[in-house]
C-alpha cells in the first residue's frame, strides 16, 4: 500500500495530538534511546524529540514517501525505511522507549507483534502504543457496509485492512509480558469544516487501501457513494461545523526483566 505524506499532513494538528498525549505519560522515563515505529512523516518522532531533546531517536516506517518527508523536515532525527510487520528482528539495538502512534492497526498478528516490539526494550524500558478504535464510528461503518455489497464486494480481494483486538484481548496479551502496564481510552471530538473534510481525512488513511484496489472510474464511483452516506450520517452543528468523533486506545507497559 502506498502512502502520501502530503495527504496525511492535511490534518497534522489533529493527527499529532494523540502522540503528544502518549508522550506526556512517558516524562518520568530516563530515556537515552527511543524508537518510533510507524513514524510516518515524522510528526510523532518530532514530538518525542521535544520531550526528550538529549535522547537518540530513530523513526522507522515502511513508506519511502513518509521517510523522505520526515528526513527533510526533521534533519536532526534519524529515519530508516523498515517494515515493522516483518523486519523488527533486523534492529539489534535496545531502547528505553519503544513508541508507536496509530500504526499497528495496519499489521496482523498482534500477539507476535507486541512480543517483538517488547523485545526491543532495555530492562525498565517502556512500550507505548496508541491505536485508533473508531470502527463503530459512521465513516468506518459506511466503508465496511459498502465493501460488502454485491456491487463492490467482487472488487476487493481482502476487504479487511485493519487489525484490532478488543481492550480485553490487549489486556491479556500485555499481562503475558509484564505485570506493570496501563491502558486508557480517549475520544477526540475533532471540529471539521465540511463533509468534504471527512473525505480528505480518510483519503489519507482508511479509504486508501480500498481506493488503491479500484480503477480510476471505480474510485470516483466508490468515493461518491461514501460521500453521499457521510452526508446522511453526520449532522451539521449550528455553525455548520461537523463533530468528527475519534476514539483511540492507549497503553504503556514496562519491561521488568
Amino acid at each position: 500500500m502506498n502512502w502520501s505524506s502530503s495527504i496525511y499532513l492535511k490534518f497534522i494538528k489533529e493527527r499529532t495530538q494523540p502522540s503528544i498525549d502518549l508522550a506526556m505519560r512517558l516524562q518520568s522515563v530516563k530515556a537515552q534511546r527511543i524508537i518510533d515505529i510507524g513514524c510516518g512523516p515524522g510528526n510523532s518522532t518530532a514530538v518525542l524529540k521535544s520531550f526528550f531533546p538529549d535522547a537518540y531517536i530513530l523513526g522507522i516506517d515502511n513508506s519511502s514517501d513518509m521517510i523522505k518527508k520526515a528526513s527533510i523536515d526533521y534533519p536532526n532525527i534519524d529515519f530508516m525505511y523498515l517494515d515493522a510487520s516483518t523486519d523488527l528482528f533486523k534492529i539489534k539495538d535496545l531502547f528505553d522507549i519503544v513508541f508507536s502512534n496509530a500504526c499497528i492497526q495496519w499489521i496482523p498478528n498482534h500477539k507476535k507483534l507486541l512480543k517483538d516490539m517488547f523485545g526491543l526494550l532495555k530492562k525498565d524500558g517502556v512500550l507505548a502504543i496508541q491505536i485508533p478504535i473508531n470502527y463503530n464510528e459512521p465513516i468506518h461503518q459506511i466503508i465496511n457496509e459498502l465493501v460488502k455489497t454485491p456491487k463492490w464486494s467482487k472488487k476487493f480481494d481482502n476487504p479487511r485492512v485493519f487489525y484490532h483486538l478488543t481492550p480485553s484481548e490487549y489486556h491479556d496479551l500485555l499481562s503475558e509480558l509484564s505485570t506493570d502496564f496501563t491502558m486508557w481510552e480517549t475520544t477526540y471530538y475533532h471540529r471539521l469544516p465540511s463533509y468534504e473534510s471527512i473525505m480528505e481525512w480518510y483519503r489519507g488513511t482508511g479509504l486508501r487501501p480500498y481506493l488503491e484496489a479500484l480503477s480510476s472510474a471505480d474510485k470516483s464511483l466508490f468515493e461518491n457513494e461514501v460521500f453521499e452516506k457521510v452526508k446522511q450520517r453526520y449532522s451539521l452543528q449550528s455553525n455548520d461545523e461537523i463533530i468528527f468523533k475519534f476514539p483511540r486506545l492507549f497503553f504503556t507497559i514496562t519491561k521488568q526483566n
